[in-house]
């Protein structure tokens, strides 16, 4: 939390949090893999958030783009395992770690020579290596390199956002290749790597039934490298389950090798193609291959490829055809009310067991909510559903409340961020939190829902049948006015553990009435979100203090 310099003409005892949207681009999230707007690349694309960058950012603080280091120990600690000279502000490190099993995360470091050599000691006996955001180049990788040789007990190598370039890859996969290698996981987002990569990982995936994880996204492979590392995958010594290729500048012309590959695969669990000029020929191709495949596919993301309607009858068969597949992204793709129509087909089919659907920025209107709607409230195997952007409307949301009042809904979590929202459709949204059990996430930010708006919404917050674990209402056009009833909430529902209020604004009495609330035994809010709002500096003071008496609770701001 900083103090911003005057440039608002606004008084100086006020002050402006100052982490900008910037880190919500940020890929963060372990168990959603696929980064929608990597930060400080593709510039000129549309911003839109996916619900993987929106979890990433309600948990950035496990791991924000500001230096960070952790040592974690699943078995005994011993400090010898370091040498007894480090300096004063890696000690800490030297008293976690362990002797087997450890596992090494630093981010956002600039590695000097010094700092470097003293952890090649300690990755010797790391059965994780996370290295994002290093500053590391090829001659890192050589150092890399031996350490894969040495350390038979590796099983995940993280080096995302980095400038190996194919020189680093080359040293990184002659130990990759040796006999002693035993990698799971291997990270390479965003390295500047080119199709020159391509031929020596298709030769670690030929070599080593132990890779079941390879990440190569936002990396300029093309369609030529990716061909190569298809070929890999064709290797009966390939057992790869989870395969990345995000912005890796692939065409249509890929989907040829990519359907070959995945005939022979049975073991693909995972592949996404996101944020690829793939477009609706290679689309329909590609899923008459999945079709057709023995894989078990679970996961399937295909954001951004230029889907419209026209493929949309495809993907529903693959829905239909595959009962293993239990998570679909076709975010950022402007299939529209129709497209939507025939995914249905496929989604209420008794063989689809979809999960995870994510449909944000998909041009869907209210028109589409009573199909989303027959949806949510049969689908009993469906826990997560993204709306985000799309012009649902306040009745689009008054129909789908309905169905989460179905005893037959499952629905866990449900994005519905600038949809077009107000006031009048707060009732419904009350109504169906007073009933539903399951739901546990609730994004509705950047709707105009207001203080009276949220007052009803806290109605049904209040039901004893409400578990709603996660509320994001940030930029909801909320006041110092709504923060008492908030407040109540706060200090009522044990459960509510993250609340976000960023963009409002409450000023020193909405946020006073918070910490209030946050000072309150029974409050288990864990997570405050303010980002954007404006306070005095004695309120800065009494955050600081709330802070220090209650550790276990971050204010992000």
């Amino acid at each position: 939390m900083h103090l911003l310099p005057n440039t608002s003409g606004l008084p100086e005892s006020i002050m402006l949090s100052t982490k900008g949207r910037d880190i919500l681009h940020r890929q963060q999230h372990p168990t959603h893999p696929t980064a929608r707007q990597p930060p400080g690349k593709h510039q000129s694309q549309k911003l839109v958030l996916s619900p993987s960058s929106w979890l990433g950012f309600s948990r950035f603080q496990q791991a924000p783009c500001v230096q960070q280091q952790r040592l974690r120990s699943n078995s005994s600690r011993k400090a010898s395992a370091l040498p007894s000279s480090l300096p004063a502000e890696h000690r800490e490190e030297r008293d976690l770690i362990s002797t087997v099993k450890m596992e090494l995360d630093i981010q956002c470091e600039e590695m000097s020579p010094s700092r470097w050599a003293e952890l090649l000691s300690t990755m010797k006996s790391c059965k994780t290596i996370r290295l994002d955001d290093c500053n590391l180049s090829s001659s890192n990788c050589e150092d890399l390199s031996s350490i894969i040789n040495v350390n038979p007990s590796l099983t995940e190598l993280k080096l995302n956002n980095n400038e190996l370039g194919d020189t680093g890859i080359e040293y990184l996969c002659k130990g990759l290749l040796m006999p002693s290698c035993s990698l799971q996981k291997l990270w390479l987002q965003n390295c500047n790597l080119t199709s020159a990569s391509c031929e020596t990982l298709r030769s670690v995936l030929s070599a080593q039934p132990s890779l079941t994880e390879l990440h190569v996204g936002d990396n300029k492979l093309g369609t030529a490298g990716v061909k190569v590392l298809c070929q890999g995958m064709m290797n009966p010594n390939c057992k790869l389950q989870k395969l990345q290729l995000e912005y890796c500048e692939l065409t249509a012309d890929i989907v040829e090798a990519l359907n070959a590959a995945l005939q022979s695969k049975p073991t693909l669990k995972e592949l996404s193609l996101s944020n690829n000029t793939l477009g609706d020929t290679a689309v329909k191709q590609l899923c008459w291959g999945l079709v057709e495949a023995s894989c078990n596919l679970e996961l399937l993301h295909l954001e951004n490829c230029g889907i419209t309607s026209d493929s949309c009858r495809e993907i529903s068969a693959v829905l239909s055809n595959k009962t293993s597949l239990i998570d679909l992204s076709v975010g950022d793709n402007k299939i529209g009310d129709s497209g939507l129509a025939l995914l249905c087909q496929g989604l209420m089919h008794p063989n689809c067991k979809i999960q995870k659907l994510w449909l944000w920025d998909c041009d869907l209107t209210s028109a589409s909510c009573k199909d989303l709607s027959r949806l949510i409230s049969t689908k009993e195997t469906l826990t997560e559903i993204s709306l985000i952007d799309n012009n649902l409307r306040d009745s689009g949301m008054e129909m789908l409340c309905q169905a989460l009042k179905d005893p037959k809904s499952k629905l866990q979590e449900l994005w519905i961020r600038e949809c077009g929202l107000t006031t009048a459709c707060c009732k419904a949204v009350s109504s169906a939190l007073s009933v539903n059990k399951h739901l546990k996430v609730l994004h509705i930010g950047e709707n105009k829902l207001g203080d009276a708006g949220v007052e009803l919404m806290c109605e049904g917050l209040l039901h004893p049948d409400c578990n709603i674990q996660s509320l994001w209402l940030g930029n909801c056009d909320l006041t110092a006015a709504c923060c008492a009833t908030l407040a109540t909430v706060m200090a009522t529902k044990q459960c509510l553990t993250e609340l976000d209020l960023s963009y409002n604004s409450l000023e020193d009495e909405g946020v006073r009435k918070i910490c209030e609330a946050l000072r309150s035994p029974s409050c288990n809010v864990q997570q405050l979100i303010l980002y954007d709002i404006f306070w005095s500096s004695e309120v800065d003071d009494e955050l600081r203090a709330l802070e220090e008496s209650k550790p276990e609770v971050k204010i992000i701001s």
